[in-house]
């Protein structure tokens, strides 16, 4: 019998962690996965469900299989409301919630039962399973590594906790263990991911495992120090500004991480963060970053706002531009609010009109575009460390990212090069021209993977 799963992979860098682990156990029992909807026998839709916009791509791209293929099992955070997804597609087959490695196997073999042993009833393991290496969905030379799943916040635009539940972190061992493999089958920069990156651990109260002989306690800085010490570029995702974050600045200055720091602010107004039930405002986040920054002068600062939200004044918005302007973030991402089913601030009173909204957008992303360019300028005649993602369009050249830059949400780094470099390749690289949001330069030399990152400095 023919068993061939085609799959779609909606959503964030979490949601890709939980397509790569149904994926890889697909492969062990024996199932082929295939490219197009016309080969498959079958098509799973990991979907997403964060906000308004996701679930529609999502119901969109189930519908899309279905008339493509017609049998179709849903997972994902959207499959944590099944109801919505039955009201647009009553025919899908099953309909799973996130993370649901076990319910999407249950559904896939009902649909497509697998051949068993007839002596036993129970599957027979794929020849070479127990080697068989895990399916990626990112190129060999970078992974996304979870350590933890779920939020303890009560965001009031948010339903994580809703769709995810409340944080549930990895023991130690279990996360080291997986980078160790990773390492080892090739990748060379560890994404580390979690909805609060800087809570690790604190559901397990911090609890040692035991990694290679030695324990090692749930919390951020040992795992990071154990990650650091792999070879591999780390670099840390979604990380509230907790005060113990702080603790994580030495081991940038030693190179053992990244110095890039992914920190969801949301906003600057006093009162549109209450009314989005998040801690701060701008003097408290001028102040926590600026010192971030006295301690480890090359560090990079990612952050999300979103504009409109209900209640927010031309007074709150100014105040964000403002602020923006003093805190000089290196990346910045911008939403317009949209309501999520079931978040409390759908209930908020003073909704900001659309084409408000819009123009707010604009402006955001205007101010925040000249702050960019100041800060990329500054970059002009350094060397940095660059890792090689893929070919440029030119014979010779390359495209990269350097510290500063994570895949897919940052700018590249295109560079002139001798026609040795690989993907995969560290390479030093003069930076020679920059925009906003890119940079362009010469490589130099292909350096080594070591303990560490080699240390940004001026160029000569």
């Amino acid at each position: 019998m023919s068993r061939r799963i085609g799959f779609v992979s909606l959503g964030c860098a979490k949601a890709l962690v939980d397509s790569e682990r149904i994926l890889t156990q697909l492969r062990v029992e024996g199932y082929e996965l295939v490219p197009g909807y016309d080969e498959a026998d079958l098509v799973i839709v990991n979907t997403c469900g964060f906000i308004t916009p996701a679930v529609e791509e999502s119901l969109s791209a189930i519908g899309e299989a279905l008339d493509a293929n017609g049998r179709v099992v849903v997972t994902g955070c959207l499959g944590e409301r099944p109801e919505t997804i039955r009201e647009r597609h009553p025919e899908v087959l099953a309909v799973t919630g996130q993370a649901d490695v076990d319910g999407v196997l249950r559904a896939v073999r009902d649909a497509l039962p697998p051949d068993t042993d007839p002596f036993t009833g129970l599957l027979p393991m794929r020849a070479g399973a127990a080697s068989m290496r895990p399916v990626k969905l990112t190129p060999r030379h970078y992974s996304y590594l979870k350590i933890a799943e779920g939020c303890d916040h009560t965001c009031s635009f948010c339903i994580i906790p809703q769709l995810r539940g409340l944080q549930r972190s990895r023991d130690a061992a279990d996360v080291l263990y997986e980078a160790t493999r990773l390492v080892a089958s090739g990748t060379r920069e560890l994404l580390v991911i979690a909805q609060d990156t800087g809570a690790y651990g604190s559901d397990l109260r911090h609890r040692s495992s035991d990694y290679a002989g030695r324990p090692v306690s749930a919390r951020l800085l040992p795992l990071v120090r154990e990650l650091g010490a792999l070879g591999a570029w780390v670099r840390l995702h979604y990380v509230y500004p907790h005060p113990h974050v702080r603790e994580l600045l030495p081991l940038m200055r030693e190179g053992l991480l990244l110095p890039y720091l992914d920190v969801p602010l949301q906003h600057a107004s006093p009162a549109v963060l209450r009314a989005m039930r998040r801690p701060g405002g701008p003097d408290s986040h001028l102040r926590t970053l600026t010192s971030w920054r006295a301690e480890v002068p090359d560090l990079t600062l990612r952050s999300t706002f979103i504009v409109g939200f209900p209640g927010e004044t031309e007074e709150d918005f100014q105040l964000l531009l403002d602020f923006l302007i003093e805190a000089k973030l290196d990346r910045v991402g911008a939403f317009r609010y949209s309501e999520v089913d079931g978040a409390p601030a759908n209930e908020l009173a003073g909704r900001v009109p659309e084409d408000v909204k819009q123009e707010r957008f604009e402006r955001l992303m205007e101010v925040q575009h000249a702050v960019s360019l100041e800060r990329q300028r500054e970059r002009v005649g350094r060397v940095l460390p660059v890792l090689v993602d893929g070919y440029g369009d030119e014979p010779g050249t390359v495209v990269g990212r350097g510290p500063s830059d994570a895949p897919e949400v940052d700018g590249t780094v295109t560079l002139a090069t001798d026609g040795t470099v690989k993907i995969g390749d560290l390479v030093e690289a003069r930076i020679t021209a920059a925009d906003a949001y890119d940079l362009w330069g010469e490589a130099l030399r292909t350096v080594p993977f070591a303990s560490g990152v080699p240390l940004v400095r001026p160029g000569g």
